[in-house]
């Protein structure tokens, strides 16, 4: 008896079949094994969705993010006002920066540089540590220091590069690569953004956060749906953040159909009904919609 088959593509749901792969679909591409549509299947379905929306997010989720503090690496405009032999060969950058013009071109990153123990090397104090500190407390320390040397010292402290904390984001987006974490904070929404935007073949069920040995599978979609802002994810220095393609997540209808092909999921979601509808339905002639 002719019959119609429905099967997801492995890495759809993470559920394999035993069985040898199956013909080639429509377009070319090796169709999956394929197994009957029973109450088994449906519950096994549902079970591996269910423990996929199980996952704990908690740990990605920061309602208030804290100030960017200080690392290493980092490079440091800062300024010592009416003291300019105090900024070394950064016054002139500083003070650009501070007045809010252009810093003058074609000239070396100016500024003081935390080395890799978190210091900066200043005049008339020395090794002064920097390693977090946020712009404020590092001010206000240099500021103390300083004291000691002159009288009501006006000290101007920002960070002029950010150099020590970033991430990488990769696969379905416009210029993949990596992203400097600034004063602005670095939230999912924020890195996808620098990224240039999802590309229209991003799968925004399917946005893996790589943080050191854990991975966390991030769906857009069903966070909104729940009423959950991803504003509120926050990145850390050295997180990894792919954005699957729809590409890797097919479903393949074959057997009695009026067109067997090979469809993409809509942002991990197809149902049945929708699958069927798109190959034209079940063959009137030979068919049977018992054998699914």
């Amino acid at each position: 008896m002719a019959a119609l088959v429905l099967a997801l593509a492995g890495c759809a749901t993470g559920i394999g079949f035993d069985s040898p792969v199956g013909a080639d679909s429509a377009d070319g591409s090796a169709a999956p094994p394929t197994e009957l549509i029973t109450d088994r299947l449906i519950a096994a379905e549902r079970a591996a969705t269910a423990g996929s929306a199980r996952q704990d997010l908690t740990p990605l989720f920061v309602a208030k993010p804290p100030p960017y503090t200080i690392g290493r690496g980092d490079i440091l405009s800062i300024v010592v006002w009416d003291h300019p032999e105090l900024a070394s060969g950064g016054m002139n950058t500083a003070a650009a920066l501070a007045t809010g013009s252009a810093a003058p071109p074609n000239v070396a990153t100016p500024g003081f540089a935390v080395d890799h123990l978190g210091r900066i090397q200043f005049p008339l104090i020395g090794l002064l540590t920097m390693e977090g500190l946020t712009e404020e407390q590092a001010r206000e320390l240099l500021a103390k220091k300083l004291a000691r040397y002159l009288a009501q010292p006006n000290v101007t402290l920002r960070v002029q590069s950010y150099r020590s904390r970033r991430v990488y984001v990769d696969g379905e987006v416009r210029t993949p690569g990596l992203q400097a974490i600034d004063d602005i904070p670095m939230t999912l929404v924020e890195a996808l953004n620098r990224a240039g935007g999802m590309l229209p073949s991003a799968d925004q069920s399917r946005i893996v956060l790589e943080r050191g040995e854990r991975r966390y599978t991030v769906n857009l979609r069903e966070l909104v749906q729940k009423g959950v802002n991803p504003g509120t994810i926050l990145l850390g220095h050295g997180d990894v953040v792919r954005v699957h393609s729809r590409d890797e997540s097919k479903v393949f209808v074959s057997g009695e159909v009026i067109t067997p092909k090979a469809l993409t999921m809509h942002n991990g979601r197809l149902t049945l009904n929708e699958a069927l509808g798109e190959t034209g339905g079940i063959s009137p002639l030979s068919g049977d919609a018992r054998q699914v």
